[in-house]
């Protein structure tokens, strides 16, 4: 059920240049959160941003009532919302959208997952790696981006699986794309990736031919997120679908038009 809510802020932790991570209460009764869902943030107080901006659900903590952005600096929405405080309010329709399904233990257990992010794509990675841990799957936490500085709260991931890291310039981790990475070739029952369109892309292509079930969170431009204006429409094998509504998770057996 979606609510719209005020959220305290209780923390807002600075991550390098580019990224920030806000913690925010809810103060009552938290609708549960998949992971892989999103919420819509008002931005209050800026004339250039009218619309609410979308934004994954890095972490939950249903005991506090807690929810965790992470949020990487593009743009006016961004820029206004770095500027919230310890105490301050954001309101947010939440949770929005279609999130990872969970792996059911039809070969053997523990069962075997890849995770795979990409830059801000990192983000629903933190929330479904719990999850998965504490159902017992086990997982393989492959995080890339161009340089290590772009890959923010790594550190986080390490309670939760086996963690694996590629940089571009190699300045951390495998030098080269996730892909790439040694850890990328090994057999898994199923692989869940966020992150550039790119990269998905070659994830997907690569579980395809690998005959191994696999995910993607689509980052398409979203308004409304809830199917209403159609701005963020991807095609798929059974025609166009809103991202905001339909996904952002699709699983590829119905997106071969879109990585092939």
């Amino acid at each position: 059920m979606k609510e719209i809510h005020d959220f305290k802020v209780l923390e807002r932790r600075q991550l390098g240049s580019r990224y920030f991570a806000l913690v925010l209460e809810h103060g009552g009764r938290m609708q549960p959160v998949v992971p892989g869902q999103f919420v819509e943030v008002l931005v209050e107080g800026s004339r250039e941003v009218m619309l609410r901006r979308p934004i994954s659900v890095h972490d939950v903590d249903e005991e506090r009532g807690t929810l965790t952005l992470l949020i990487q600096i593009v743009g006016n929405g961004t820029r206004k919302l770095a500027e919230l405080q310890a105490g301050d309010k954001l309101n947010m329709v939440y949770p929005l959208g279609h999130g990872f399904s969970l792996p059911l233990s039809t070969f053997h257990s523990p069962l075997s997952t890849l995770l795979v992010g990409g830059g801000a794509g990192i983000a629903p990675l933190l929330h479904l790696s719990k999850v998965l841990k504490a159902k017992g799957v086990s997982c393989t936490i492959l995080l890339g981006g161009r340089t290590a500085e772009l890959i923010p709260v790594r550190d986080e991931f390490e309670p939760y699986g086996r963690l694996c890291i590629a940089t571009d310039d190699g300045s951390l981790g495998h030098k080269g794309l996730v892909v790439e990475h040694p850890a990328f070739a090994e057999p898994y029952d199923m692989i869940y990736t966020c992150g550039p369109t790119p990269m998905m892309k070659a994830v997907a292509r690569s579980a395809a031919e690998r005959g191994i079930r696999c995910e993607v969170s689509l980052e398409n431009m979203m308004a409304c997120g809830v199917g209403a204006c159609l701005c963020c429409v991807t095609d798929t094998d059974e025609g166009h679908r809103c991202v905001c509504k339909d996904g952002p998770v699709f699983d590829i057996s119905t997106m071969k038009k879109w990585y092939k």
